[in-house]
């Protein structure tokens, strides 16, 4: 047996997925990116075979996406995050959709029809807010682990509202809502709060909507504030953190079973 594999870079964490031949995901390997995108890459590969039990020679092709697809030599070609997030988004839910994936530095709405062809996307590159790093900022200002701010936002009973989007901005608001005795779980409930409205803002959703990325795997209260914002059910993936690596996995199968037609 072969397998197929999609590596993800972005500009925080690192995920990498190994399918097999029934496109079932048999490994996989997470790590931050750091600043040596090669190398991070190398060892997670390294993880994920081990992991599976693997060769190397068993890969037969490997993808790349994500902010440091083109840092990885030993790929046979890369993609877009937009084609990647949205194949593997399609892999769960076939049928119409919209995918929301909110990155670390970027958020994208793609909308896909019945056969998963994208119709149309839009990005917000421009400001942090709604995205993860809006969140790392709010953790910063408020001295507190990015990993408990889901929790404390849920236990938020007076959310208070943002008013500005900006996040240089908020930090100065934030400060003056602690100045004044503000809860610290109502400012962060109000942080992710306006993190869904900048993704509203972005684009509009038809059909499905299914929400992917590291951001909305570690804070799902994103998922439940964007049903109000959106007013329609959330449809999670299963670790929404490695769609867009299994994307990319999807992608290499196919371009090993495009090579085995074009040789028969």
């Amino acid at each position: 047996m072969t397998y197929s594999c999609g590596i993800d870079i972005g500009a925080s964490a690192l995920k990498l997925v190994i399918i097999d031949e029934q496109q079932r995901i048999v490994a996989r390997a997470l790590r931050r990116s750091g600043v040596h995108y090669a190398e991070s890459a190398e060892r997670a590969l390294q993880e994920a075979l081990t992991q599976g039990g693997l060769d190397r020679e068993q890969i037969c092709t490997a993808i790349s996406t994500g902010y440091g697809r083109n840092n990885v030599a030993w790929v046979q070609g890369s993609r877009t995050e937009i084609a990647c997030h949205a194949k593997g988004a399609f892999h769960y839910f076939r049928r119409p959709m919209t995918v929301i994936d909110i990155g670390a530095q970027d958020s994208k709405i793609i909308h896909l029809d019945g056969e998963g062809r994208r119709l149309d996307f839009r990005m917000n590159r421009k400001c942090a807010a709604g995205t993860g790093a809006f969140l790392e900022e709010i953790a910063l200002r408020l001295d507190l682990p990015l990993s408990s701010l889901n929790g404390l936002a849920e236990q938020s009973t007076n959310e208070v509202s943002l008013g500005s989007f900006c996040t240089v901005f908020t930090a100065t608001e934030i400060l003056e809502k602690i100045r004044a005795g503000t809860r610290v779980e109502d400012i962060v409930k109000g942080a992710f709060r306006a993190v869904a409205k900048r993704i509203m803002e972005m684009g509009w959703v038809q059909d499905a909507l299914v929400m992917t990325g590291g951001v909305v795997a570690h804070n799902p209260l994103l998922a439940k504030l964007a049903e109000d914002v959106f007013h329609t059910t959330v449809l999670l993936p299963p670790e929404p953190q490695f769609i867009g690596a299994l994307g990319a996995a999807l992608s290499a199968a196919e371009k090993a079973e495009d090579h085995r037609h074009a040789d028969s």
